[in-house]
């Protein structure tokens, strides 16, 4: 099975029922550009701010508000994280239920937004090490306290790696040496096996 590509966005938790029913407060808005808005600001971190506002602008309790907030929240980062790009796969999400025309406005809402949030979460993550170099060499082990591994070839694999945001004081380049077993290496190459299978499945689609 494959797995949704990861991003600065948080892994979106599974929208519920009760996701649907909140979102159903954006019947009592005032007018589509409310709409607009209230799913604008709420991709970013819900705050106590912005649910005393829509309340107003609602005329809803606050805590109904914030619970809209958390909802459209929710279904904003869902829609990034598996990468929801057309009306049918965002429209796929709601129950048959859920208000046709409500609806129909949050998806356009939602593709409206959806390439500039996706750019800014991009802009925005933590990028993890990356492997700039790698080297190795077959020695054989000549002398061990364990005679039984005497004379036994072993490989040797250096791992140059880049950090993109090392600790103060840290080095940007650090150099990993690994002792592998001829056992240790063949599970590591079935299982870069797999990875290289699955990748060519995903940049297939």
């Amino acid at each position: 099975m494959t797995s949704p590509p990861t991003s600065h966005v948080n892994m979106a938790a599974g929208l519920s029922s009760e996701d649907f029913t909140n979102l159903q407060l954006l019947l009592k808005a005032p007018s589509k550009d409310a709409v607009r808005d209230v799913c604008v600001q709420s991709y970013r971190a819900p705050s106590r701010r912005l649910a005393e506002s829509t309340a107003a602008t609602f005329s809803i309790p606050a805590a109904e508000a914030a619970q809209l907030i958390q909802s459209l929240h929710t279904l904003s980062h869902h829609i990034l994280f598996y990468n929801l790009t057309s009306p049918e796969q965002i429209l796929a999400v709601f129950p048959e239920s859920f208000h046709s025309n409500l609806k129909n406005l949050i998806t356009k809402i939602l593709l409206e937004n959806s390439s500039a949030w996706r750019t800014e979460a991009l802009s925005h993550q933590v990028s993890l090490p990356q492997l700039k170099e790698l080297d190795w060499r077959v020695d054989l082990v000549t002398g061990s306290d364990s005679v039984s591994r005497m004379a036994l070839p072993t490989c040797l694999v250096q791992l140059k790696i880049e950090d993109p945001c090392p600790s103060a004081g840290g080095e940007s380049i650090s150099t990993v040496t690994v002792e592998l077993s001829r056992e240790s290496l063949d599970t590591i190459l079935d299982g870069l096996g797999r990875i290289r299978d699955q990748l060519s499945v995903v940049a297939g689609k």
